[in-house]
């Protein structure tokens, strides 16, 4: 299958994601330390989605991290789909499945990561399918 490219919609989402997770911060979290962040950006219909959480001056960070594929199958003939999953650009892991023939199918990841102060972290997750229709690949993180 070609790869495919990212939608417009998904690309600033992440530029702007900063600001508008400060904007969603409440008032009371400045008097209580600071909220737990939470980011995400969705692909709908793409097989690459991209999430970059900037690095924080002075606090390390632990985040979970869940990635989630959905596909369609096509036709009655086989059909599979594969999710690979890349963090700050090594590979973190992957899984070729057959698509189940019903509806729907989603192939899932659920991880954590520490991030040190400092440091930013990238995570890419790379969808395939091969007789299944790709309906959406997104990738969220909250701090825990």
């Amino acid at each position: 299958m070609a790869r495919q490219r990212l939608p417009a919609e998904v690309v600033p989402q992440v530029a702007q994601a900063a600001l508008i997770a400060a904007k969603r911060r409440p008032a009371s979290a400045a008097a209580n330390g600071p909220a737990n962040e939470r980011w995400s950006v969705e692909s709908r219909g793409g097989d690459v989605a991209q999430l970059e959480i900037p690095a924080h001056a002075s606090r390390e960070r632990r985040f979970e991290v869940y990635c989630s594929f959905v596909v369609m199958h096509r036709d009655a003939g086989a059909a599979q789909h594969a999710l690979r999953v890349l963090v700050d650009g090594a590979h973190e892991w992957s899984r070729r499945v057959p698509t189940d023939s019903g509806a729907r199918d989603t192939l899932d990841l659920r991880f954590r990561r520490t991030v040190p102060v400092g440091r930013a972290l990238r995570v890419t997750a790379i969808g395939e399918a091969e007789g299944a229709t790709p309906l959406g690949l997104t990738i969220s993180a909250e701090e825990d």
